[in-house]
């Protein structure tokens, strides 16, 4: 295994053309939307969870300067993620094969109750941090040089400062930045000075070079009381994120894929979602002092990803089937008599509608 590991850290460029490939060639194995896909889904299926390892090997190669501060030893979580996701639409198309339409729902409700814990103890496990793309990608926009942010990157409430790097950059633009560096610099000066083991410790080679330092993971119980109103919002709209799937699948089970009552309740989940995030991270002025969540460049990819998720409501029944559907249709005859466009607008139509009659294809989960 580590053979392997040291190959696809060489060949990262290589091994990741010879996925796209493979996934690639994926959505033209017979039979991909007929009632007998098992093996292409299956296939599918041991393609991505390749993709996903051969991934998870390259984050965590030692090069990689972003992940010294991980434990070797911590659970895999993006990994188990990302090969759940892969194997969902094997579990479903398997499920509905063996035990027809109705009963496929109570696996893929599993399947996602499973997601739910893997995201809710990956959200423990990074300090209450916003999910990146799922828990897939891991969020490592942090530094732990200022003081006055809490742990996951929230500013303490009715402070002046934001997240960490906002925090410097404020350091080199006003005084009062300055001395607070100062007054950080000097109380670690002060810690290694007055604690007896550093002084007798020997000098080597390691006391030269900065250690990877120790990320204390807080509790559920310090991220209500410390973080103030803004971060539990914060917290509150990440378990509607993580959980709004395994609501949407209960209440189809409950109510059946055509009625209109899953459909609102999940948009309606995500609405609220981000609406509570876009209220805690927006600044408010208290007595001439800025109080905001600040969000990462890569979380502010995140919510724009997940604005983005909205338009898959577009494919979800039973809008799909009253309005989607047809609009397709019209678009398609429109164009149909146009040589070359009327060909692929013809196929990807196709491609829609059989990606649209898998649950786990237009989940957005």
């Amino acid at each position: 295994m580590e053979a392997y590991k040291r190959w696809v850290r060489r060949n990262k460029d290589y091994v990741h053309s010879l996925e796209s490939l493979a996934n690639g060639m994926t959505w033209l194995l017979p039979e991909r939307f007929s009632s007998s896909e098992i093996g292409p889904e299956a296939v599918t299926a041991f393609f991505g969870i390749i993709t996903a390892l051969n991934e998870h090997i390259i984050e965590t190669s030692p090069s990689q300067p972003h992940l010294t501060h991980e434990e070797p030893s911590a659970f895999p979580y993006a990994l188990c993620i990302s090969a759940l996701k892969d194997l969902e639409t094997l579990v479903e198309v398997a499920a509905e094969h063996y035990y027809g339409e109705v009963k496929k729902w109570n696996f893929i409700a599993v399947t996602e109750g499973v997601k739910v814990l893997l995201r809710l103890a990956l959200l423990r496990d990074s300090g209450y941090k916003m999910l990146l793309h799922g828990g897939e990608t891991p969020n490592t926009d942090k530094d732990l040089s200022n003081s006055r942010a809490k742990p996951g990157g929230f500013a303490e409430p009715g402070g002046p400062y934001g997240p960490v790097h906002a925090h410097q950059r404020l350091s080199q633009r006003n005084l009062e930045g300055r001395a607070l560096s100062a007054l950080n610099r000097f109380g670690e000066s002060a810690r290694m000075v007055a604690d007896p083991r550093w002084l007798q410790k020997p000098l080597s080679s390691s006391a030269t070079t900065p250690s990877s330092p120790v990320i204390d993971k807080p509790a559920l119980s310090t991220v209500l009381s410390q973080r103030g109103l803004y971060g539990s919002f914060f917290l509150f709209s990440e378990l509607l994120f993580i959980t709004r799937p395994l609501i949407y699948v209960l209440f189809i089970r409950r109510y059946g894929l055509r009625s209109w009552i899953p459909w609102f309740l999940s948009l309606a989940v995500d609405l609220t979602s981000m609406g509570i995030l876009a209220q805690v991270t927006t600044t408010a002025q208290n007595n001439g002092r800025t109080r905001k969540h600040h969000l990462s460049l890569s979380e502010n990819d995140e919510t724009k990803r997940r604005k983005l998720l909205l338009a898959l409501y577009l494919m979800r029944d039973p809008f799909f089937s009253k309005y989607t559907r047809q609009q397709l249709e019209k678009t398609e005859k429109a164009v149909e008599p146009i040589p070359v466009i009327g060909f692929i607008t013809s196929k990807i139509v196709e491609l829609m509608t059989g990606a649209q009659s898998r649950y786990t294809y237009m989940s957005g989960s």
